[in-house]
Order: C-alpha cells, then structure tokens, then sequence
C-alpha cells in the first residue's frame, strides 16, 4: 500500500455481475448431484435379546448401524454378501476382492457389535441381524 492509497482511498469497487453469489453453478450442482449417490438399504435388528426395553433395542441397533457404516461406508451389503459367499464355500471359488471383503466384513461386524452392546448389559445369546431392504 502506498501513502497515496492510504490517505486518498478509492472508492470500493462493485461486485462484478459475472457472479452470482445467489444461485449455484452447473459445476456446483454437479457435484451435488454426485454427493447424494443412494446407498444400498439395510436394516440391523437386535435379535433374542432377554430384556424388553424398546428405547435400549432402538439406541443399540442405531449404535450398530452407524458403526457398520462407519467402518464399511457404501460397502455394506457388498461386504456382507462376500462374506455369506465366503462362508458358503471354498476359496479357489472366491475373487481376491471377494476375499477382501469377507475380511473386512468381520472386522466391521465386531466393531459394529461391540458399539451396539456397549449399554445392554448381559447379551449372551443376543446377536445383530443385517438384511438389504
């Protein structure tokens, strides 16, 4: 800044009418558009769990939930059927990315059922049922 700048200042100029804070670009609406990409639909549902309270059930199937899709993000169901596909046979059937899956499956699982019965108290028998919806 010069001391001309400083003791005779300029008069701000306008904002310039080739942007308008108002209203998004079509870049900007474009990302948008890729951010919202559906996932796959899945319900987790505390299952054989001895005590009755609906608001504990809820609280720990959310507890569940989130992890699971805290660990896994988009892969849920991906994961969760390369696992039942891991189970259900041998491993020469199986792609390496399958396999991955599988394994990252059951990493996620027992973190997500480790959230989900931090509250609940005795659990023995209780387990966390995925399904796609």
């Amino acid at each position: 800044m010069t001391q001309a700048e400083l003791f005779f200042p300029r008069p701000a100029t306008p904002p310039s009418p080739l942007f308008n804070f108002h209203e998004p670009s079509a870049a900007a609406a474009a990302l948008e558009d890729t951010e919202d990409e559906p996932r796959d639909a899945f319900s987790a549902k505390l299952i054989d769990y001895p005590h009755s309270s609906a608001d504990a059930v809820r609280v720990a199937e959310q507890r569940f939930r989130r992890e699971l899709e805290k660990q896994l993000g988009a892969d849920v169901l991906p994961a969760m059927r390369a696992f039942q596909n891991a189970s259900e046979s041998s491993d020469t059937d199986l792609t390496k990315r399958e396999i991955a899956l599988a394994a990252r499956w059951v990493k996620a699982y027992d973190a997500a059922r480790t959230a989900g019965f931090r509250d609940l108290g005795d659990t023995d028998e209780a387990y966390f049922e995925v399904k796609a919806i």
